[in-house]
């Protein structure tokens, strides 16, 4: 008989088990976690090089600093600048983006570990053994909180020769967004019944950080606007790491972190497994989804719409950052042979111009990746086979899939050449060639996706892995002066340099050629092999 100085306290059997699924979660993550902490370390700590090639005296960084001050739409984008050392100009250069990419990683394994799990039924066979009722979100947690901490830690240390103090500052910074943001999905997983919406609302809220933070930084010089404290990022910048720092900032992230854990932990304990807050809307009474096609379409056109939102809106801001941009690097000979390395030997503002329309190329990549990976998330939940089992062909199932992965690309890329169009405001034929021509690469990565999936479709995440490296080749690559065989590892290294440079068809042809083999080789394993199950 259990007496009450026997029994467990009820907290500790609550979170009973966390520790098992803790390792679980790791393993399950041994790959996605060092990917997403390795490319944000790299982007990071290969920054201070960089600058100190482009930018070595303290004049050349002063001067940079009171163009910053002037330069409203560079705020906007990147943030103001507290300070002309190297460590503060890193922290400036990519704090935002880090953090941004931190704040992803975190959402990801947090949903990913706890509604994705209820969705797949998984979740309801863990919780019938031995394992406490918040013990899988503890475990979600506590791995986004270990991949934070490891992020944090190699900041740290790769950035000490700048300044310990500034270094641990921008560590702890970066991590402390990590969190919020893992928390805030932590909450979004208990209201909502769908992990791709769960994803989707923590996203938009990241997004919504952003353009806060924007709006702030492109009115003030300082950070001081109180659009820029609403904004986790715009904690981040007003740390003000390497340039006086302010340690009470963190008290914020710890605070947002806490009552965002408490309000999670609450509702995870007032609903049932696989249950959620938010109702799930109920579709029309009548069936409108005759084809594999519209299938697919239903399920990502809130994808293919919020891609296609960002793409626009980067183009106009790309756009509108032009001329101003142009004018930054004209006196900088260092600063403009990277962006002539990304853009091409033509006039400073084709080869700016060239070089953000190739940077968005790199990005739509990541977006086929996802589209594709859809068949293989409906695949290994079970979803596709009663649908299979139905008069539908597996090959018209995945067409549908990818039609919508690849037009969709099309789609983004299309409304990024218009978003370029409004914010330069003048012709809009070169602007849109350039980013259309982006394609063929993009469809090469996404070619690649549907090989791996249709040939080995436990290997299918592996295209994540390339993607990211593409996307490394083409960023980090220019800047620090990578050599032409690495660049060209990248199918967008063999793209012409658009506007501004001549066309070249027979890379372009070649390289859709490429896309239709992988494609076809995908969809030919596809119709051969057995479904998961």
């Amino acid at each position: 008989m259990t007496t009450p100085a026997t029994r467990a306290p009820r907290g500790s059997r609550q979170l009973a088990g966390t520790g098992t699924l803790l390792r679980f979660a790791l393993r399950g993550d041994r790959v996605m976690i060092p990917v997403w902490i390795a490319v944000n370390a790299l982007m990071v700590l290969s920054m201070p090089n960089t600058l100190k090639g482009l930018y070595g005296t303290t004049a050349e960084r002063a001067d940079l600093v009171r163009q910053m001050e002037t330069n409203a739409s560079f705020r906007a984008l990147i943030g103001p600048v507290f300070d002309t050392s190297i460590g503060a100009l890193t922290a400036w250069r990519v704090g935002i983006y880090a953090a941004a990419l931190g704040a992803v990683m975190s959402l990801l394994i947090v949903v990913r570990h706890t509604r994705d799990e209820e969705e797949s039924g998984r979740q309801e066979l863990v919780a019938s053994g031995m394992v406490g009722r918040r013990a899988s979100l503890t475990a979600a947690l506590l791995a986004a909180a270990a991949a934070n901490a490891v992020l944090a830690l190699l900041i740290t240390a790769g950035l000490a020769g700048q300044g310990a103090s500034g270094a641990l500052s921008f560590g702890l910074g970066l991590a402390g967004v990590g969190m919020v943001f893992a928390t805030m999905a932590a909450i979004a997983a208990q209201l909502t019944q769908s992990a791709r919406l769960a994803r989707g609302l923590t996203a938009a809220v990241l997004g919504a950080a952003f353009v806060l933070r924007a709006a702030g930084d492109s009115a003030t010089d300082d950070g001081s606007s109180v659009l820029t404290w609403l904004s986790p990022l715009g904690w981040l910048e007003n740390q003000r790491s390497f340039g006086g720092e302010r340690w009470w900032v963190l008290l914020l992230f710890a605070a947002a972190v806490a009552v965002q854990a408490v309000v999670a932990y609450e509702l995870a304990g007032r609903r049932d497994v696989g249950m959620s807050f938010l109702p799930t809307r109920p579709g029309p009474p009548t069936g409108r989804l005759g084809t594999a096609g519209a299938l697919a379409w239903r399920l990502q056109r809130g994808g293919v719409l919020g891609w296609s939102v960002g793409f626009f809106l980067a183009g106009v801001v790309y756009g509108g950052l032009t001329d101003g941009a142009a004018d930054l690097v004209r006196d900088n000979d260092k600063a403009r042979e990277i962006f002539e390395r990304m853009g091409g030997q033509s006039g400073l503002t084709d080869t700016f111009l060239a070089s953000m329309v190739g940077m968005l190329g790199l990005i739509a990549s990541l977006y086929v990746v996802a589209s594709v990976l859809r068949l293989n998330g409906e695949e290994t939940s079970g979803r596709a086979e009663p649908l299979l089992a139905c008069a539908v062909g597996r090959l018209r199932w995945a067409v549908g899939h990818l039609v919508i992965a690849f037009g969709g690309s099309a789609l983004i890329m299309l409304l990024a050449g218009l978003g370029f169009a409004v914010g330069y405001g003048k012709e809009i034929g070169p602007v849109l060639g350039a980013c259309l021509v982006q394609l063929p690469a993009v469809w090469v990565i996404g070619g690649a996706a549907v090989l791996l999936y249709g040939l080995a479709p436990r290997l299918a995440p592996a295209a994540w892995g390339i993607a990211v490296a593409v996307l490394l080749i083409g960023w980090v690559g220019p800047a620090l002066n990578a050599p032409r065989i690495v660049l060209d590892l990248s199918p967008f290294g063999h793209l012409p340099k658009l506007p501004g440079g001549g066309m070249e068809w027979p890379p372009v042809l070649i390289l859709m050629g490429l896309a239709m083999m992988l494609v076809g080789g995908g969809l030919a394993g596809l119709r051969s092999r057995d479904m998961t199950t």
